[in-house]
């Protein structure tokens, strides 16, 4: 027997996206119910696990419209919808103020422009994993307590399974619980916000790569595309599902419980170069690490890809992130090679001297005659500088794609609400989050700050269903 029970609003998944949309639709006088499939007080999501920092293309949130729209459109070399643009650029600086007036604590990292709106308290400048009791995870469990303060509520173990659709309209939810399968009447709408598909091998293999299990999951692996998968069965439109936000890991992540999430390698492959099996560049490198990511993913091999480099890339660019590879990567027990010539690191991995010792001497000479751009693969020197390979010693470290959540998803309109193939509203269906497409990815795979994305499309999507 069906059991039904009645809201005016229903949201999958209690993440940052889910938990936005919730309180403020709470706030505005409405009945709201979060189903969110994990258990216990610190049911892991992505949000949970991730470094907490708001920013929009790596830009402080209060640079203005004009500057942060100009900012998404360069990031994303054009592709970002200009409605949906306008409208991340214009409620971010809004969504930050809201979710500090519902308690949420803040830090800054003086030295970083983009650094300066960090849940507090901060995860430790470490390798491994460091979630409990940080920023993240203290914020959704406040927002879960400021939910039920409302007069709202989060079942947990509760597992969305369809959407209800009648008339045109998206009516409700079918999920199983404890056993049973109950209906979740929903008067006003329903909001998908359960994150993006990262965690579907099946999703992953039609869109992304043939070989998903060479990616190493970067966040929490709970992210199925279960709300993508059921809207599209209802007739929502699709866009950009080809591209994913992670980092450049060690490929000891799969065995090696230190060397992830960080630290990461982007600083590495990015400073230096990344070499296949073959001992060839695949990917220009100054586009950055999550587009480095994603050409490893895409590579014929996405396990026999290395990064190269020098001393001076080492002790340099290597030493500049937050939690560096250098020497965080050492200190976790992850592989670096090392040797005084060429021929030797190829030995160590694998690759063929001779072909290795042609792709750096041809790019060294490029970047010295100012040619880079003409490489076989070529090399832009925007945004981020090239650096010659020529100071020994000269390492390898064997790398792999971590992949954290996808950047496609439902296509929505600025108010998150879920658009068909041709264009139109799928009345009473909205979604936020890693869900979603039309703002990250495209050619330039271009990274714009998925939190912060939840957040405002979240605050947004609540704001119009109680209109």
């Amino acid at each position: 027997m069906t059991q039904t029970e009645n809201f005016d609003v229903v949201i999958i998944g209690g993440g940052i996206a889910g938990l936005t949309a919730a309180n403020r639709a709470a706030q505005l006088g409405l009945r709201v119910v979060v189903l969110e499939k994990g258990s216990g007080p610190q049911y892991l999501c992505n949000s949970r696990f991730s470094g907490g920092i708001l920013h929009i293309a790596f830009h402080n949130i209060r640079e203005g419209d004009a500057a942060l729209s100009a900012a998404i459109n360069e990031a994303t070399n054009g592709y970002a919808q200009p409605a949906l643009r306008a409208a991340f650029a214009q409620s971010a600086p809004r969504a930050v103020d809201w979710l500090r007036d519902e308690g949420t604590k803040f830090i800054r990292i003086a030295q970083s422009v983009w650094q300066q709106w960090v849940f507090a308290p901060p995860r430790a400048l470490a390798p491994g994993m460091d979630w409990k009791g940080r920023g993240p995870d203290v914020t959704l469990r406040m927002l879960v307590d400021n939910l039920k303060k409302r007069g709202s509520a989060i079942h947990l173990d509760t597992r969305v399974t369809a959407l209800v659709h009648e008339n045109g309209r998206c009516t409700g939810v079918d999920a199983e619980s404890g056993g049973a399968t109950v209906r979740y009447t929903a008067l006003r709408a329903v909001v998908i916000a359960d994150g993006g598909f990262q965690s579907n091998p099946d999703l992953v293999r039609e869109t992304i790569t043939r070989q998903p299990e060479k990616l190493k999951q970067r966040g929490a692996a709970t992210g199925m595309g279960d709300g993508l998968r059921m809207a599209r069965t209802i007739g929502a439109a699709a866009v950009g599902l080809d591209c994913f936000y992670g980092h450049l890991l060690s490929r000891d992540a799969f065995t090696n419980e230190k060397v992830w999430p960080y630290p990461q390698l982007d600083e590495l492959g990015v400073a230096g170069i990344l070499v296949d099996g073959a001992g060839m560049r695949f990917a220009d490198e100054g586009k950055g690490g999550v587009y480095l990511a994603n050409m490893v993913a895409r590579s014929a091999d996405p396990l026999a890809c290395c990064a190269i480099f020098d001393e001076a890339i080492w002790s340099g660019p290597g030493r500049g992130a937050r939690i560096p590879a250098n020497p965080n990567l050492v200190k976790a027990g992850g592989t670096v090679h090392r040797a005084e010539s060429l021929a030797s690191l190829a030995g160590m991995i694998a690759v063929p001297a001779q072909a290795l010792q042609a792709t750096i001497d041809e790019y060294n000479t490029a970047l010295q005659a100012g040619h880079s751009a003409r490489l076989p693969v070529p090399r832009s020197m925007k945004p981020n500088a090239a650096h010659a390979i020529a100071t020994p010693p000269f390492y390898a470290v064997p790398i792999c794609a971590g992949i954290t959540y996808t950047m496609g998803g439902l296509a929505i309109d600025a108010d998150a609400r879920v658009l068909r193939e041709d264009g139109s509203v799928i009345a009473g269906l909205y979604a936020a989050g890693a869900c979603t497409g039309g703002l990250e990815g495209g050619p330039e795979i271009g990274y714009l700050g998925g939190l912060m994305k939840a957040a405002t499309f979240g605050l947004r999507a609540a704001e119009h269903i109680a209109k």
